[in-house]
């Protein structure tokens, strides 16, 4: 069985932000607070099923996927790492967010690549991996390696997690994931309540800790750090 607790290294945005606001409640989930948040209005009927798998994660964008500990390695030396990691100089990426289906989820994702966020991605990936266990052969076949490219599938075994640095792609996750006929109403629903928050260019300027006690909890935020520019 997977083992717990698991940590994982997001951006998410910043506590009680418009933003932030905008994902908890349609997630149902304060990852802050660990509180559930009534769904807004206008949202179909079968939104809390929809919205189940990503409910358990967070309103967040995955930096380093959720991980266990190595043996010898603490939660307090985690915290430390991701203390000296934002305290490096490098560029804050900024993003036009925008509302969109990708891999059948819907997301808020950038209008446009960045190549400033996908430096942060892959210095993520390598900078907290010596405090990660490897992969077990449950965890491993969760991610269904025999549908992954041999790239992804190079990933998975040595980074713990298939979409990084080529295949690493920005997303807030919305939703589970839908049948095709679902997505357009969906997305243009969600387009028209995010338009109506206002939200503009995004910095993405900060890491959170969080961490999943155990198969039955939610990911909770722990720890949010700024990066430094």
């Amino acid at each position: 069985m997977a083992n717990y607790p698991r940590y994982a290294i997001y951006y998410t945005a910043a506590p009680d932000s418009t933003l932030d606001r905008f994902g908890a409640s349609l997630l149902g989930y304060d990852a802050y607070s660990g509180e559930d948040l009534p769904f807004p209005d206008g949202l179909p009927s079968d939104w809390r099923e929809l919205t189940r798998d990503p409910r358990k994660y967070g309103f967040h964008a995955t930096l380093k996927a959720p991980m266990v500990l190595a043996d010898g390695k603490a939660e307090a030396q985690l915290a430390a790492a991701c203390e000296l990691f934002a305290d490096l100089a490098r560029p804050v990426p900024v993003i036009q967010p925008v509302i969109d289906s990708i891999s059948g989820f819907i997301a808020v994702i950038p209008a446009e690549p960045s190549a400033d966020l996908d430096l942060l991605a892959a210095q993520a990936t390598r900078a907290f991996d010596s405090l990660r266990t490897p992969l077990g052969a449950e965890d491993r076949a969760r991610r269904n390696p025999d549908a992954l490219t041999p790239r992804q599938r190079d990933y998975l075994d040595r980074w713990g997690y298939p979409y990084v640095f080529e295949e690493f792609r920005f997303h807030m996750t919305l939703t589970g994931r839908l049948p095709a006929e679902r997505r357009e109403p969906i997305v243009a629903t969600l387009r028209s309540k995010f338009a109506a928050t206002g939200v503009g260019p995004l910095a993405i300027d900060a890491i959170a800790l969080c961490r999943q006690d155990n198969a039955n909890s939610r990911f909770r935020v722990i720890g949010r750090w700024q990066l430094r520019d």
